[in-house]
């Protein structure tokens, strides 16, 4: 049935954005994805720096703000993104809620499971919505990855691989900084984790796990994990911040396998490559470029907007970080 004549339509008002920070992920990713996605707006920028904000608010039409608390403080910003560096997300994901507003987290949210689970129910209480910024989980190929799986393309599942790995960073970089939380595992780790949970399941127990630290940096710069489901299905998981680029998974069948490339960072206009591989042959079934970042703050406006803070995952990639860090012996590479 066709509206009345005359009938008009509710609309519901733009979610209103502030960011806390002027990090690089800001102003190359989430600010431009806030002006492109639908129903949602930018409204602020916040540095210490009055100048950085000035410059930073003027190319995407905000309001500078001198100072993360007068953000907080602001009646016109209706949800907040932090991207500060991962040892501040605690605190001022914790003053944001407390200010009354819905809160976009970089990863990893905190530091500690303790820590992630308290900001959870924090929200919660408040009846806010707090999201972890993992983008990946919300591009399509993923899905298409799993209705693959569950379709029975490559027979039972025995084993998953994921490795995420980056070139060497500048000296100075605050992933070299280990009390701004810096390290192999909280800043490349978090994704072969999270993509691991996002298809074996939240009944992951760690195996196993390595950190191996440069001389310099102080931090571990490489690491890899073992995870198993109940059932015996095996996680190989690899990270690192001094090898060549690596973005990918597999997942191991008893009838084949599934291959995806430049799987948690790709382009916006990146074509997704996942190969299925049987006996009968190799498939790569057509995908369309997606904008994960723009389908991130859609997804954050649409949980906005339903009132829904579904931490569960979050959660419980916290927990098997914490129980990777526990269960690894650092060490410091000699070469």
């Amino acid at each position: 049935m066709s509206p009345a004549r005359g009938a008009r339509k509710i609309m519901t008002p733009p979610l209103r954005i502030g960011v806390i920070g002027c990090a690089d992920i800001a102003v190359r990713r989430l600010l431009p994805a806030m002006a492109a996605a639908p129903g949602v707006v930018p409204v602020a920028v916040a540095s210490r720096s009055a100048e950085r904000a000035a410059e930073t608010a003027r190319a995407f039409g905000c309001r500078p703000v001198h100072g993360y608390a007068g953000l907080l403080a602001a009646d016109d910003v209706d949800a907040v993104y932090v991207p500060l560096p991962a040892a501040l997300h605690a605190e001022w994901v914790e003053r944001a809620l407390l200010a009354g507003k819905h809160v976009l987290a970089e990863k990893p949210l905190t530091l500690s499971s303790e820590r992630t689970a308290e900001l959870f129910a924090l929200a919660r209480s408040r009846g806010l919505v707090l999201m972890e910024n993992v983008m990946f989980v919300h591009h399509g190929q993923h899905a298409a990855v799993r209705a693959l799986v569950s379709g029975g393309a490559i027979g039972e599942l025995r084993a998953f691989h994921a490795a995420f790995t980056i070139p060497r960073l500048a000296p100075g970089d605050i992933r070299y900084d280990a009390d701004l939380g810096g390290g192999a595992l909280w800043d490349v780790g978090v994704y072969p984790v999270r993509a691991a949970l996002h298809f074996l399941g939240p009944d992951l127990t760690v195996v196993g796990s390595m950190l191996s630290s440069g001389r310099v940096t102080g931090v571990d710069t490489l690491g890899a994990a073992l995870l198993r489901t109940p059932d015996g299905v095996a996680a190989h998981l690899t990270f690192g911040l001094e090898h060549a680029y690596v973005s990918t998974y597999t997942l191991h069948g008893g009838e084949g396998r599934i291959t995806v490339d430049r799987a948690f960072t790709p382009p916006a206009d990146h074509r997704p490559r996942v190969r299925v591989e049987r006996r009968s042959g190799v498939e790569e079934p057509p995908l369309d470029a997606e904008d994960q970042v723009v389908a991130t703050v859609t997804a954050f406006a649409r949980a906005v907007a339903a009132g829904t803070c579904d931490g569960a995952a979050s959660l419980r990639q916290a927990e098997l970080l914490d129980e990777l860090r526990d269960a690894a012996a650092l060490t410091t590479r000699r070469s």
